[in-house]
């Protein structure tokens, strides 16, 4: 066994016999982060290498706990909806609708139609922000710094100009309630939302034509951490990620939640599970998001928003347990429910896809060169919020 050279703490790392054959050379371990701790999320990964080849990685995370399921547990069913905004706050729209999904099955209450549409809008929207932000940084991650990015940032202001004038707040929307939604949408909200829309083809083409022939690009993420879909399937794997593997599962199809089942829309699958087919899927599922919001914003009915029987005090489902989840732009987000029948959820519990498609962060980077791996984990699309919840 040759010598272990350590920059990492002692119990960071073991070798064993899984890892790639390595060369003659002394096994060095190197501990990639963390980041300063007052940051929104901290991560670290403990690296072994044989030269600059990965033959073992350990991710790192916990640094900052949210204790967001006790809290839920200790609080109102009502009370825990703006915590599911701090979730992966990139998304919090769709947090908010998987949340409200398992209380309404808990509860029994039924959606209004103008309601499901305003669901399914804003969750388009927010699929459309977050894949065009991945791809940004996904990109600077390999050292583009600049351009990318700020063309992403560039779309996004956009839809945030939108949430922000739906819901009172750019990040922090707080916007679903059980049986519905807070509030209707603004006069003139329909329009703004059809012009970002009817934008928003161009902006890809321009986006494409500036990454997916990029030899650099190609050269950086073909063939480097690839993830079989057997592996994919095994691991729990969800989302982008899955389907990049080539597996067609998407919760939109297969549970057809909320009204997903008017629309039609096709699920892009990937060939080879590497790098550039997660980077490539997610600009073909911008394009089918687009084809939704067409759909949804034209045929968008007036009528109530939140179902008559829903209560805000005194709100107690009856004793029970339930699972809600849907297909949030990460993967699955689930919210596993128990009611004992007081005004407090005996259980909560959330399965977040951050944390389950980070499971396979090893398993792609084995026998891939360091520089690569930074890349591999900006492909996998994490939010800290999600993972240390």
């Amino acid at each position: 066994m040759p010598e272990v050279i350590s920059t990492a703490p002692a119990d960071a790392l073991e070798i064993v016999e899984h890892s790639p054959a390595r060369l003659e050379g002394d096994i060095l371990e190197v501990s990639m982060g963390p980041q300063h701790p007052s940051t929104h999320g901290v991560f670290r990964m403990n690296v072994a290498l044989d030269g600059e080849t990965v033959v073992k990685l350990k991710p790192v995370f916990g640094y900052l706990h949210r204790n967001h399921e006790k809290i839920a547990e200790g609080a109102s069913y009502l009370a825990s909806m703006p915590y599911t905004d701090r979730l992966d706050y990139f998304c919090s729209l769709t947090n908010n609708w998987a949340y409200a999904l398992a209380v309404e099955e808990l509860a029994g209450l039924e959606v209004p139609e103008r309601a499901e549409y305003i669901r399914v809008i804003t969750a388009e929207l927010t699929r459309l922000m977050n894949h065009t932000c991945l791809i940004g940084f996904l990109v600077q991650d390999m050292g583009a710094t600049g351009t990318p990015l700020m063309y992403a940032f560039r779309e996004r202001e956009k839809i945030l100009d939108l949430i922000e004038e739906l819901t009172g707040a750019r990040m922090m929307g707080n916007y679903m309630r059980f049986g519905g939604c807070r509030c209707d949408l603004p006069a003139g909200w329909i329009e703004g939302a059809k012009q970002v829309v009817a934008d928003f083809p161009k902006f890809l083409d321009e986006y494409e034509n500036l990454l997916s022939s990029n030899e650099i690009l190609m050269a950086r993420t073909q063939g480097v951490g690839v993830l079989s879909g057997e592996l994919a399937i095994d691991a729990a794997i969800s989302g982008p990620m899955l389907r990049a593997s080539g597996v067609n599962y998407d919760l939109r199809k297969v549970d057809k939640y909320g009204i997903y089942d008017r629309f039609d829309f096709r699920v892009p699958l990937g060939d080879h599970g590497d790098v550039y087919d997660r980077y490539m899927l997610r600009i073909l599922e911008m394009r089918e998001s687009l084809k939704i919001l067409n759909k949804a914003l034209d045929e968008i009915p007036e009528g109530p928003i939140t179902d008559a029987k829903a209560k805000i005090r005194g709100f107690k489902p009856k004793p029970g347990e339930c699972y809600g989840r849907i297909e949030a732009p990460k993967g699955e987000l689930g919210f596993y429910l128990i009611s004992d029948g007081t005004p407090k959820p005996y259980r909560y519990r959330v399965r977040p896809p951050s944390l389950i498609n980070l499971t396979v962060l090893e398993d792609m980077c084995l026998g891939q060169k360091i520089a690569d791996v930074v890349i591999i984990l900006g492909s996998v699309d994490i939010v800290l919020g999600e993972v240390d919840r």
